[in-house]
């Protein structure tokens, strides 16, 4: 029998994985892990420390030094999944702002930054029982998981979904940028040197336009349950 212990899941912005892998998260007792908080953490970094974006000795050296930290959510009813830790401060909707946004792609392309990162998700991911969501879980972070799913929707989609979290959070939002910004993104990061975002060769794709999540999150589950009486 195989214990399922770690459960990757890829895909880009919006594609509806952060959710789906929130609650199969919730529905296993398992942990749940948006690794893209962490390069969201060093953009922000280097953004208020005045750090040069484009320095890549610069943003690597200040990824190094960080202490980035994830916590589950304890007394906030303001709608998060869970709580991110940037030296020991909530940082968890400075994260999602449209100037992170823009140069998070920029800094997660950065080697000695990925480098870093990853050495940080496994150590995670070494604690088992933890959905583990990012851009290359299953191609690079936890390449063992006994479950590998890509998630993925159309870029007119995706663009509805940031635009109307843009609305929810008070940001000012145009759909036609935001648009512009998710193709712009998908070429950037699916074409970078450095772990480009793809699917694994043994992964799962799956297709969430149009799709309730819940009916997603029963099919993977049912999936699992598979998995774990072989």
């Amino acid at each position: 029998m195989i214990t399922m212990t770690v459960i990757a899941i890829d895909g880009p912005a919006a594609s509806g994985k952060s959710t789906i892998g929130r609650m199969l998260a919730e529905a296993l007792g398992y942990l749940f892990l948006d690794t893209g908080f962490m390069y969201r953490a060093v953009t922000l970094a280097a953004l208020q420390q005045g750090v040069d974006i484009l320095d890549e000795t610069a943003v690597t050296t200040l990824a190094r030094s960080l202490d980035i930290d994830v916590q589950a959510i304890t007394g906030h009813g303001d709608g998060r999944h869970y709580t991110a830790l940037l030296n020991g401060k909530d940082v968890t909707w400075e994260l999602r702002t449209p100037q992170v946004d823009a140069n998070v792609s920029q800094v997660s392309g950065y080697l000695g930054v990925r480098q870093e990162m990853v050495r940080r998700q496994r150590a995670f991911g070494r604690r088992g029982h933890v959905v583990m969501v990012g851009r290359d879980i299953g191609t690079v972070v936890m390449t063992d998981a006994p479950l590998k799913l890509y998630v993925t929707a159309s870029p007119e989609e995706r663009a509805q979904r940031r635009w109307r979290d843009r609305q929810t959070q008070g940001h000012q939002a145009d759909y036609e940028t935001i648009l512009a910004d998710v193709i712009r993104r998908d070429k950037f990061d699916s074409s970078r040197e450095h772990s480009p975002m793809r699917p694994a060769a043994d992964a799962v794709v799956i297709d969430t336009t149009g799709r309730p999540p819940q009916v997603i999150v029963d099919e993977i589950l049912a999936q699992v349950s598979v998995i774990n009486a072989r």
